[in-house]
C-alpha cells in the first residue's frame, strides 16, 4: 500500500526543558518553539505524557489548563503562572 503524506517537513526549534515544584506537583516539562504554531509553544509534560499547544490565549480560556494537563485548579495555577512567563 503506497503511503499518502499530508505534510512531511523539517524545521528548526528551540526547545528549553524545564523542572520545577509546586506545592503539590512537580513539573517535568518540554518547552517547544518553532514557527510552525504561529507563535504559539509545545508544551509537552513528561510526567504525566500530556502535550499542547499554548498561546497567551489559552491561558486565559477557564478550565483549559486544568483539562489539558488533568490537573487540578491549584496545580494548573502554578503551570498556568509559570506558562505567561514562558508564552508572554
Amino acid at each position: 500500500m503506497e503511503r499518502f503524506f499530508l505534510y512531511d517537513d523539517t524545521v528548526d526549534t528551540k526547545t528549553r526543558f524545564v523542572s520545577f515544584v509546586g506545592k503539590n506537583e512537580r513539573f517535568d516539562l518540554a518547552i517547544v518553539q518553532t514557527d510552525r504554531f504561529y507563535g504559539k509553544v509545545l508544551v509537552l509534560d513528561l510526567q504525566s505524557n500530556r502535550y499542547a499547544i499554548i498561546g497567551s490565549d489559552d491561558l486565559q480560556e477557564s478550565g483549559y489548563i486544568e483539562h489539558v494537563y488533568n490537573l487540578n485548579e491549584e496545580d494548573a495555577n502554578e503551570l498556568r503562572s509559570f506558562l505567561h512567563e514562558i508564552v508572554g
